[in-house]
């Protein structure tokens, strides 16, 4: 039905892994950046902390967007762009990628036949734009299709579906330029309110910055609760991440990192092997089922589960011996998974070693088709835009 005050923008909603987001094609966006994300927040329903007016839902998890469009890249099937919608400013984040809505990537090309079905399993070789980097997608295929069902279980999703493999080693280094940007395994960082802490700075998949559980005073089995209703433990764990992220390269100062950059450097703290409960459904997670325990910050709360990205960082910190992951892993690990004890339960990331390179990590995921067709923004968005490019 046409409704001249609103403009229709074909659309789909998926999930990929714990997380969900709106997928669009890029031409049916704007050309223009400033255009493009002015749409993307009406979208959204962006600024406003319930998202009411949009399809966001009002959380960092599902306030997501991913552009794709087919590749120029020889070495590439589509190009596949990651936004961050902030939910109370106007703003859209593109300064990382996302491992979880990376899933989603490869069923949505196939679906959207951008890339030819092969059954059984058809490989994705998709170019993220956020990191300059390919990465490849492994989808089982039936019927032409992406199978959804299947026997995979992650933690933090209801149900099971079918397993998508995705290998990420090419990321290492995306963002600064190698696995350990300062060059070191481990850090000392002056932080106000707290001291001196030693750290762990990692760039793979997305870049992070690792602590001690104990070195704040915390046992490393909080709940996203417990910390998201701390505020003075979010300031130190947000002062840690800036200041890690101007170390790294990555913000020319904290207040830019505070304000434009927000979603990287992830802080995570970490703990040795401990039994708890996941916060989703107390599903008792024994010290025996992890390597150890981690908790990740994602725009500044906890993340619920445990982010694709951060499996990649934090299994690559793993394997790299004088990180305070390794040392909480207490062994070394040349070929296998490294179980990761998230707050709704664990996460495995498939690492190999070869000479002292990592050249696989490695995790699961499964994605759901869940609804499409057109969403609908205020025309006289659009037309404002026009009228400013005149």
């Amino acid at each position: 039905m046409y409704t001249p005050e609103l403009e229709r923008i074909p659309c789909v909603i998926m999930r990929g892994g714990t997380s969900k987001a709106v997928f669009l094609l890029n031409n049916d966006l704007p050309a223009d950046p400033e255009a493009r994300d002015r749409v993307i927040l009406a979208i959204f329903g962006s600024p406003d902390s319930r998202q009411i007016d949009g399809l966001g839902g009002a959380d960092p998890l599902t306030s997501k967007v991913a552009i794709i469009a087919p590749s120029d890249n020889r070495d590439a099937d589509v190009d596949y762009t990651f936004g961050q919608v902030d939910i109370k400013t106007s703003y859209v984040d593109y300064s990382s990628n996302c491992g979880n809505i990376s899933s989603a990537v490869g069923p949505f090309a196939i679906q959207q036949g951008l890339v030819r079905a092969v059954e059984p399993v058809t490989r994705v070789r998709i170019y993220n734009t956020n990191t300059g980097k390919i990465f490849e997608a492994e989808v089982p295929v039936k019927d032409g299709r992406p199978c959804a069902k299947g026997d995979y279980k992650v933690d933090g999703v209801p149900g099971t579906g079918a397993r998508i493999g995705l290998n990420m080693a090419g990321t290492i280094g995306a963002k600064t330029g190698s696995l350990l940007p300062t060059g070191r395994p481990r850090d000392e960082i002056e932080v106000k309110g707290l001291g001196r802490l030693t750290v762990s700075m990692v760039d793979a998949g997305s870049p992070m910055v690792f602590v001690r559980a104990g070195d704040l005073g915390l046992k490393g089995t909080e709940s996203p609760a417990e910390i998201d209703g701390n505020p003075r433990m979010l300031e130190l764990l947000e002062e840690i991440r800036t200041t890690a992220a101007v170390m790294m390269g990555i913000a020319p100062d904290q207040e830019t990192a505070r304000k434009k950059i927000r979603a990287v450097p992830m802080a995570a703290f970490i703990s040795p092997p401990q039994s708890y409960e996941s916060h989703i459904d107390g599903t008792a997670v024994a010290a025996g089922d992890v390597d150890f325990l981690s908790r990740d910050m994602f725009m500044q709360i906890m993340h619920k589960t445990y982010s694709g990205t951060a499996t990649v960082c934090t299994g690559c910190a793993a394997v790299t011996p004088g990180t305070v992951v390794h040392e909480a892993m207490g062994k070394d690990i040349a070929c296998g998974p490294v179980r990761i004890g998230h707050p709704g339960g664990v996460i495995e990331c498939d690492m190999a070693v070869e000479g002292g390179v990592i050249v696989k990590a490695a995790y699961g995921r499964t994605a759901r088709r869940i609804m499409e067709g057109y969403v609908y923004v205020p025309r006289d968005i659009l037309d404002s835009l026009i009228e400013k490019e005149k």
